[in-house]
């Protein structure tokens, strides 16, 4: 008998990993073939499923978890309970949450309506716990109000233990639920549903940003929702766009890098958008989830969220003040590039680097054929402009680096 039982467990082990490696699997991308995780494309109107892979297997949202916060303000709001002036105060507790974060000390307080903007531009901690506090009068409560809102949405396979989408093992969504609670955002909520929208904005002196930079990359169609990032997810991201007058949902989990991730969501939305359906096909509400444990992507000890693992060379282009400035720089440099006439321009990297308490932005651009990365730099130095070419073993954090 405990032979027996000895090997079922060790068979559902193994049928553990084995699931858990099948979640993995080659996507296509502008650039060629990349691992990721999980994904589905939805019809917001039909609900149809129109491309999906593992849409039920078990996944760590990361920030996408921000998606449910926002989805219960706007409950609040659309209540009365809320109102966009009204005032979200900072505990010692929302003060603690690690970056990305707005850094405010306690009994400091922003508007509602700038907690939503800062949830989206920047994806910050503090505030989506300022949020759990102040609606149900700790986390703890409300990501028991977060999971009873998925259960009630239909995300049957969702456990929600914080509100900002920190590591936790209890954690878990799936590709399936993740485009239900976007569906339910759209249709439940248009007068709000335009703050998945927000680049930018300004709290007082500050610029709150960059955004979900899949807005650019899919102009003019994508029209907003929210990325997330640990080390045990990877790249997640959920996407919306609008082509022709018809609206997709998708939803991308496990990539090694994020311009890969929004590379290859611009693909399927491509992919989906070129399909014809009748409405046939099976709806997302229909795909089952498939339970177990989720995948892994970067084992802690081995992540850094700041990876640089491109296989070309990089150039830097000088270390500014501001992200900004340095975004402004490396756009300058991609224009010389193109203006020379390369055909693979590279890819955009902003490192912060840190000195003495001060942190600046250095600008590079990445994964470049080195001839390429030579002849940009000898045009900038013929000019007397700053430009040194960097191998990637030479681009690891802290970055020190970089300082100038």
């Amino acid at each position: 008998m405990n032979v027996r039982l000895l090997l079922c467990i060790l068979g559902l082990v193994a049928l553990s990993l084995t699931s858990a490696r099948a979640q993995i699997a080659s996507v296509a991308s502008p650039t060629g073939p990349v691992p990721a995780g999980p994904y589905v494309v939805v019809d917001v109107a039909t609900g149809e499923a129109l491309l999906d892979r593992n849409a039920g297997a078990p996944w760590y949202p990361a920030s996408l978890t921000k998606i449910m916060t926002i989805y219960i303000v706007f409950e609040e709001l659309k209540a009365g309970r809320l109102q966009l002036a009204s005032t979200l105060p900072f505990s010692e507790n929302a003060r603690k949450k690690p970056a990305s974060h707005l850094g405010l000390a306690p009994g400091q307080a922003i508007t509602v309506e700038q907690g939503i903007q800062a949830l989206v531009a920047r994806s910050a901690n503090d505030v989506a716990t300022a949020f759990g506090e102040q609606i149900s009068g700790s986390e703890p409560a409300f990501a028991q109000r977060m999971t009873d809102t998925a259960k009630r949405l239909g995300m049957t396979a969702t456990i929600f233990r914080n509100a900002n989408g920190w590591p936790d093992p209890e954690q878990v969504t799936t590709a399936r639920d993740m485009a239900i609670l976007a569906l339910a955002i759209i249709k439940d909520f248009p007068e709000y549903y335009g703050y998945f929208r927000t680049k930018e904005f300004m709290l007082g002196k500050q610029r709150i940003g960059p955004g979900v930079k899949f807005l650019d990359l899919y102009s003019p169609y994508a029209d907003g929702l929210k990325t997330g990032f640990i080390c045990a997810s990877g790249f997640n991201i959920v996407g919306s766009a609008v082509r022709d007058g018809r609206r997709l949902v998708a939803v991308a989990f496990g990539f090694r890098r994020s311009d890969l991730r929004d590379e290859a969501l611009v693909r399927l939305f491509d992919e989906a958008y070129a399909l014809k359906t009748g409405g046939s096909r099976q709806k997302i509400w229909q795909t089952k989830n498939s339970g177990g444990a989720p995948t892994t992507v970067f084992p802690y000890a081995e992540c850094n969220p700041m990876r640089y693992d491109y296989p070309g060379d990089a150039v830097w282009l000088g270390t500014f003040g501001d992200w900004r400035s340095a975004k402004s720089a490396f756009d300058a440099g991609q224009a010389r590039l193109m203006a020379m006439g390369v055909a693979h321009a590279g890819k955009e990297w902003i490192l912060p680097v840190a000195s003495n308490q001060v942190t600046k932005q250095a600008a590079i651009i990445a994964d470049l054929q080195p001839e390429a990365a030579q002849k940009l730099c000898a045009e900038y130095q013929a000019r007397k402009s700053f430009c040194v070419v960097k191998k990637s073993s030479e681009i690891a954090a802290p970055f020190s680096g970089f300082w100038r």
